[in-house]
């Protein structure tokens, strides 16, 4: 592999541990100083604003990526590039928190936290700042590991420090705030060292940019769509107890492959670029002996695995966690597959059309289950994984219908 996407695949593995590690100190802490109504105010909220974030990024961090390696370092191109998607963010900004809103006049429990949800959509809102598809574009992923560290550090520093009790329940948006105004002011400071500024746009390339954008949108609203439909019906038709095991193995699932985005994220930009497929066989073949292992050892050691993270009243989960390895393996690929593969030969309609027949398949199988009374955590786990096999086939077989646009030539040669 070439140095440099070694050096974002593990400046990106390093932001990803970050973001693992950080909540993980936060919130047991705040679980002993909050009360459970408290903590079940934080939790939701906080889900709510990643959906409201993903409403503001708009598929921008792939589509801005990709244009930005395409300017290839043209300071009036990435200008423009940076203006317009910045105005597109805030005008889909300034949408979801009319929406927000509306959920607060019509969500009991947001009624009864008005201030803190709003102070809580602010975060969100200054991610538009932050800038990260730029940094993508130009292959500077250490920016994005250090603006999180500073982002989330300050926060999580100030919690610790400040936060006692409910009756400090708004200072945790507050000092999210102060994390994101800190870490969005470096960052502009960075692009005002480089030379990059605003320039004016016109509204109808602005319109233009949020049709482009969509297409990634869609991709990333259906992946996370049917993943919360699971969780919807299990949390409907299933006992209590079934519920828990549910999310414990999600969460451990999520986890394992929160550690194949940097990877994903890291190939992206120079996929783009090169259209080499040849770095990408290099990246697969790098790191299968790591994915054998690794679902070897969660196969093996799934019930010393669920009694460090859950306890022993969890162990009945571990086969559970058995289950999803053949998920594990899947997805490694069909990740891959998709935005740094077939997104990298600009085939964005083909890749989100291959995430939203997933989804479909995702929701007839559950229909399907639940019908014939068949709805349990094994038959959902393999439903999972069928899925996630026809996401790979489909994105393979488009990878070989268009294998002609990619570069089969030897790897340029390290700097």
């Amino acid at each position: 592999m070439k140095k440099s996407v070694k050096n974002n695949i593990l400046m990106l593995y390093i932001m990803n541990i970050a973001q693992l590690i950080l909540p993980l100190i936060t919130l047991p802490y705040l679980t002993r100083v909050l009360t459970v109504n408290g903590y079940g105010v934080v939790n939701y909220v906080k889900s709510l604003m990643m959906y409201i974030t993903l409403i503001i990024e708009f598929g921008f961090t792939l589509s801005g990526t990709k244009e930005i390696v395409e300017a290839e370092n043209n300071k009036a191109k990435i200008n423009q590039i940076i203006s317009k998607i910045t105005i597109s963010k805030t005008i889909l900004s300034v949408l979801a928190l009319i929406v927000l809103i509306v959920m607060i006049f019509t969500i009991p429990l947001l009624r009864q936290y008005p201030l803190y949800t709003i102070l809580s959509f602010l975060p969100s809102f200054l991610t538009i700042y932050l800038f990260d598809y730029f940094f993508r574009g130009i292959e500077k992923m250490q920016i994005i590991t250090e603006r999180y560290v500073i982002m989330r550090g300050t926060a999580t520093a100030l919690t610790f420090l400040l936060v006692k009790s409910e009756d400090q329940l708004l200072l945790i948006p507050i000092l999210d705030i102060i994390g994101s105004v800190l870490a969005s002011a470096w960052v502009l400071l960075i692009l005002k060292k480089m030379g990059i500024h605003f320039v004016k746009v016109s509204f109808s390339t602005i319109v233009n940019d949020l049709k482009v954008s969509f297409t990634y949108f869609v991709s990333n609203i259906a992946s996370t769509a049917f993943g919360a439909l699971n969780t919807l019906f299990v949390g409907i038709i299933l006992s209590t107890r079934d519920i828990a095991y549910w999310s414990l193995i999600m969460t451990l699932v999520t986890a394992v492959q929160s550690m194949y985005s940097p990877i994903s994220d890291g190939i992206y930009p120079r996929m783009v670029a090169k259209k080499s497929f040849r770095l990408f066989a290099k990246i697969i073949l790098f790191f299968a002996p790591f994915l054998i292992l690794g679902t070897v050892i969660t196969y093996f050691g799934a019930s010393i695995i669920i009694g460090l993270v859950g306890g022993s009243k969890y162990y009945n989960a571990s086969i559970y966690l058995q289950q999803c390895v053949p998920l594990l393996i899947v997805s490694f690929f069909s990740i891959l597959c998709g935005w740094p593969l077939l997104g990298a030969i600009n085939k964005v309609r083909e890749t989100t059309l291959t995430t939203i027949f997933a989804a479909i398949l995702q929701v007839l199988g559950l229909a399907l289950l639940i019908v014939i009374d068949k709805f349990n955590i094994t038959t959902l786990i393999i439903l999972r994984t069928i899925t996630e096999v026809a996401l790979l086939v489909t994105r393979i077989g488009y990878s070989y219908k268009y294998r002609k646009l990619f570069n089969y030539s030897e790897l340029e040669t390290e700097n």
